[in-house]
């Protein structure tokens, strides 16, 4: 076990909130992965984060060119944003501290206790089984805390 204790809903707004850069390691061309709606959502509008799609078999994903690891990046990202299988996520951990980032994210269904030891040891901040998309819609008003969208749909007609 660590010591690491997953972040509050504030605490993850506030690592959103003070994200401008993020690098998607594991992001892929296909449209049916996660990887591939979550990079789309957060180069919509309704975001603002400069994002570098990782992946050493890819070289553009929706426009952005891929880089092959971390260290090919020509920034310091604020997130690593990890979607690979628990057991590669170590390795990925110690490319994030490597690399300079402020915050090792693992989506949706992504649980690694030796990854959070290992950045959360060198002063990373670590989100683990959570969807950056999932949460920055949340703290910007477009899903409730539950995780589903809070608009009215009814096909009744109004009073």
């Amino acid at each position: 076990m660590t010591s690491w204790a997953p972040p509050g809903a504030l605490e993850r707004k506030w690592i959103l909130d003070s994200t401008k850069t993020i690098a998607i390691v594991g992001a892929s061309s296909n449209p049916a992965r996660a990887s591939n709606f979550v990079l789309t959502y957060l180069s919509s509008s309704l975001c603002d984060f400069e994002l570098f799609p990782v992946n050493p078999r890819e070289t553009e994903i929706l426009g952005l060119k891929c880089y092959p690891s971390l260290a090919d990046l020509p920034v310091v990202p604020d997130m690593v944003d990890v979607f690979r299988r628990a057991e590669d996520c170590p390795g990925v951990a110690a490319e994030s501290v490597a690399a300079g980032a402020k915050t090792l994210w693992l989506q949706l269904g992504i649980w690694s206790d030796e990854a959070a030891a290992l950045a959360s040891a060198a002063g990373l901040n670590v989100v683990m089984d959570r969807c950056t998309k999932i949460e920055h819609a949340r703290f910007a008003g477009g899903l409730h805390l539950g995780g589903f969208n809070t608009g009215v749909i009814s096909s009744r007609r109004a009073q």
